[in-house]
């Protein structure tokens, strides 16, 4: 069956794309949900609307996604944490304590899911984080951990 799509779908396509499925897949899960519409010649006028918004929405965010990675990018955060003699913190840094620091020394709210960290940063120094803004933009903040006096 040929469907629109009205919402990006994952492994399928984005707003606007016409694309064969299996019959069962567009009527029991795809329509039902709002996610598609069934292609038909005045449709398809409408899904080129729909991809041109969609690539509109895209780059817009894309632009602030790069203009937010700059600022970002030029922020040293610095945290205060209780440490050990050898460096070894008490505790941990986790994404969430760093978004909240982020926000709080840049003014500029990030969601501690974007932040990209292996594991909790565990010692004193300097620390180098990725935060995934949009796709294919990716922001690099410098932590500094320090230990409490």
């Amino acid at each position: 069956m040929r469907i629109i799509l009205q919402k990006e779908v994952e492994k399928l396509g984005v707003p606007g794309d016409v694309v064969n499925v299996a019959d069962g897949y567009a009527r029991n899960f795809l329509v039902p949900r709002g996610l598609a519409i069934q292609a038909t010649k005045g449709t398809v006028r409408q899904a080129e609307n729909l991809r041109r918004a969609h690539e509109e929405r895209t780059a817009k965010a894309r632009k602030e996604a790069e203009a937010l990675a700059d600022r970002l990018g030029a922020v040293t955060v610095r945290l205060v944490h209780r440490a050990g003699g050898e460096g070894k913190l008490f505790g941990s840094i986790t994404a969430q304590d760093l978004a909240a620091e982020i926000e709080k020394q840049s003014g500029q709210p990030v969601d501690r899911r974007s932040i990209m960290l292996e594991e909790p940063i565990r010692s004193v120094g300097s620390h180098e984080v990725q935060i995934h803004l949009v796709p294919d933009v990716t922001a690099r903040v410098t932590v500094e951990v320090e230990p409490e006096a």
